[in-house]
């Protein structure tokens, strides 16, 4: 069953059309990774996706029970989010607030915050100001925070960009946990390639000239697949 369909879906951003005559689907269960290179449209379709960005033509749809409120996000970090003076309770604790219909957390939401904390590692250090962890525990962090906002889909814009090698290993580990085990659907832009296709089971290359969707094992010996595998073409 499909969560998200995208039939015919343009894109502009800064008056500018990246996203052109895009189709397809995601289903329940899919591990997605978004691959081009720079300029072709990969955040902005994520960010048309939240809605966040409009749509300039074709559509979007979800399936029954999914809205667009209960997708977990975790964006591209900036050097000022990662300064952001909160602890990290409060940080994974506002992933509940798009959902909330009180000003104050109820113990509900409090017991996702910890569950997901505890399933990401990071209850011990709950209390410390999010400025203080290191790349990886911030990731972790924010990873954190996209659960507490769903259980259905993760949208993770480039989630190992500026990582050390071991911590980019442990969190794609995790990433391929959420998905395969607690059945959580990923949509996953990266630029590296080969580590991210461990986790995917289907490949969207956006392109200036045309996109290709289809399966890992389609890519690869698609002309897509091709040119950007051999090419080592950066995102």
């Amino acid at each position: 069953m499909s969560l998200i369909s995208c039939k015919n879906l343009s894109v502009a951003y800064d008056g500018k059309t990246v996203v052109n005559n895009l189709s397809f689907s995601v289903d329940e269960g899919d591990a997605v990774c978004i691959v081009g290179e720079n300029g072709s449209g990969k955040t902005t379709l994520m960010k048309s996706l939240l809605g966040l960005v409009k749509t300039s033509g074709g559509c979007i749809e979800f399936s029954d029970g999914l809205f667009q409120n209960e997708i977990g996000y975790l964006p591209q970090q900036t050097e000022v989010q990662k300064d952001f003076p909160a602890s990290v309770n409060e940080i994974v604790m506002s992933g509940c607030l798009n959902k909330m219909k009180s000003p104050f957390f109820s113990k509900k939401e409090k017991a996702k915050a910890n569950f997901n904390m505890e399933l990401l590692g990071i209850t011990d250090f709950k209390k410390r100001c999010y400025q203080e962890l290191s790349g990886g525990q911030q990731q972790r962090v924010l990873l954190a925070r996209a659960l507490c906002a769903t259980k259905k889909l993760l949208l993770l814009d480039e989630p190992v960009a500026g990582l050390d090698p071991i911590v980019t290993a442990e969190l794609y580990e995790l990433i391929k946990k959420l998905n395969r085990k607690d059945k959580i659907t990923v949509i996953m832009v990266s630029h590296d390639i080969p580590g991210s296709m461990d986790i995917a089971n289907k490949i969207l290359h956006l392109n200036n000239n045309g996109s290709f969707f289809g399966t890992c094992e389609e890519y690869k010996t698609s002309d897509f697949g091709k040119n950007f595998l051999g090419g080592g073409a950066n995102d």
